[in-house]
């Protein structure tokens, strides 16, 4: 790991904090602090450690997981929604829906979720370096940065269609699926936005105010999706437009929060011009998380592009899209659980914790393995089912019965690779997983799906089939990195870059 990017390590020294900054509130270093006197305690009993230790966990990690999984389950499910109301209108608006969805708007998406990141290392490490002021200014420099990011994303959702058109797709698929994306034009700024506030709060540990906002929204969301698009008429257009608003609700909350609340005085002071300094230098910053974010969340859409180029399309999409919708609710779980890996592990080797940092990979990576396994029966138990949610198709259901195994297999998968991916995040390997990435699913998993999928006849299962050999791939990888990491290097290499940063000149964005 000697080559991966120096600045990408959130450190959580205990440096003095400037006389005019307030110190917030915060109990998690002492948890911390004691969990690592727990587990250097040799004259304790094995298993009275464990236990102790294991309670101190769970209590850190609940406090970050459960507001962070709420956050992104309910986020999801206004998307998913707006996909369940348009399959309701029939199988080529959800075909429609899906296609738009996964194919276009997913594309935005990852961008934006993986340049938005690279806030919560800056935010990270200017917390613990006690430099309060600077969460602000990273949160205004990265809005600036994702706002002009969203101008070239507004032409590719103009030219959705062509697009499609040009990829293969049928054209009454591809015209119905543009006039979805059409409606979602709003919701590539309120991205911009959302991500890096997101990322803001959590690195302070203020999570779940989001989640009650988020959880509001949901319900605005719902009732408002089901006047416009049933009452009014407004079909597809109308959810997507539905959607955007509900996204820029949570992003005009989350700020009025920030404004008014005390645990924020220190962290956010206001507009500052420095926002508008130092623009390339966090575009560079972010270019590894964005890189590596976006790599795992194009991977799905390209299954679903690719499964518009299959005999029957409309089938395989419909039926990709219900099962994918699952994958993608189920995959937020673990998505709260990778923001919580990349929190403790950061905290404890900023903090010169070696063991707490292993321990807290070991727990946090059990507990959503264990989550994972139930997720995928409880799947395969309403195989039969569960397409019934999203549209009333005979046809739709017994192709989705036949995927659900594809997607327990997938379910479990994810119950490891993506909180992998958060320790990463917590280490500053993004880099390194961003080559992994690539050739796990560009090289491996990709070229298997259409092999499979097309030159053996299997369909929608054999894309599938290929896309759960790159994710197998890369999670044993990152199982093997991951567990021969010797945490004592990771604590000195976090010190060593400290040492090297000024603390009044803006340190953070310095090599």
């Amino acid at each position: 790991m000697e080559s991966q990017h120096e600045f990408h390590q959130p450190i959580l020294q205990s440096i003095p904090p400037p006389p005019s900054s307030p110190e917030p509130p915060s109990t998690s270093l002492e948890a911390s602090s004691e969990l690592e006197k727990v587990l250097s305690d040799t004259q304790l009993p094995n298993f009275k450690r464990l236990r102790l230790a294991s309670w101190i966990e769970l209590k850190l990690l609940y406090r970050l997981a459960a507001p962070a999984v709420m956050v992104y389950l309910i986020n999801n499910s206004m998307s998913l929604s707006t996909r369940i109301f348009s399959g309701q209108l029939g199988n080529l608006e959800l075909a429609a829906a899906s296609l738009g969805n996964q194919g276009i708007q997913l594309f935005c998406y990852g961008l934006m979720l993986g340049m938005g990141s690279a806030v919560e290392t800056l935010c990270g490490q200017a917390y613990g370096a006690h430099r309060y002021e600077m969460l602000g200014v990273y949160l205004q420099r990265a809005t600036v940065v994702l706002t002009l990011t969203g101008l070239p994303m507004v032409i590719i959702y103009v030219l959705s269609k062509q697009i499609l058109l040009f990829l293969g797709e049928q054209t009454a698929v591809a015209s119905a699926a543009a006039v979805f994306v059409y409606g979602l034009i709003p919701q590539i700024f309120a991205y911009a936005i959302n991500f890096p506030i997101q990322k803001f709060l959590q690195a302070q540990s203020i999570v779940a105010p989001s989640a009650y906002i988020s959880l509001a929204t949901l319900g605005v969301h719902l009732l408002l999706s089901w006047v416009v698009v049933y009452k009014i008429g407004l079909g597809l257009i109308g959810a997507s437009l539905v959607l955007s608003l509900s996204w820029w609700i949570i992003v005009v909350a989350q700020f009025v929060f920030i404004l008014m609340s005390d645990k924020c005085k220190a962290t956010w002071t206001g507009f500052r011009l420095e926002a508008f300094s130092g623009l390339w230098e966090f575009v560079k910053l972010s270019s590894a998380s964005a890189v590596m974010l976006c790599l795992e969340t194009w991977y799905f859409q390209v299954l679903v592009l690719v499964a518009g180029l299959l005999k029957n399309p409309e089938l395989a999409l419909d039926s990709l899209s219900v099962c994918s919708a699952i994958n993608g609710l189920m995959f937020m779980i673990s998505v709260g659980f990778n923001a919580a890996a990349s929190v403790r592990v950061g905290n404890e080797l900023g903090a010169g914790n070696p063991k707490s940092a292993a321990f807290s990979v070991l727990m946090v990576n059990s507990i959503s393995l264990i989550i994972a396994v139930m997720e995928s029966i409880i799947v395969l138990s309403l195989r039969h089912v569960i397409s019934y949610v999203f549209t009333s198709g005979e046809a739709v259901a017994n192709a989705v019965s036949e995927l659900c195994p594809f997607l327990a297999v997938t379910l479990i998968l994810n119950g490891v690779q993506p909180v992998l991916s958060g320790v990463a995040v917590g280490c500053g390997w993004q880099a390194f997983v961003a080559y992994v990435n690539v050739g796990c699913y560009y090289v491996v998993g990709i070229p298997l799906g259409c092999l499979l999928g097309f030159t053996f006849d299997l369909g929608a299962k054999g894309i599938w089939s290929g896309m759960i050999g790159g994710t197998m791939m890369q999670t044993i990888i990152l199982l093997w990195v991951t567990f021969r990491t010797d945490w004592n290097k990771e604590v000195e290499k976090a010190k060593k870059r400290l040492d090297k940063w000024d603390a009044l000149k803006e340190p953070l964005l310095k090599e």
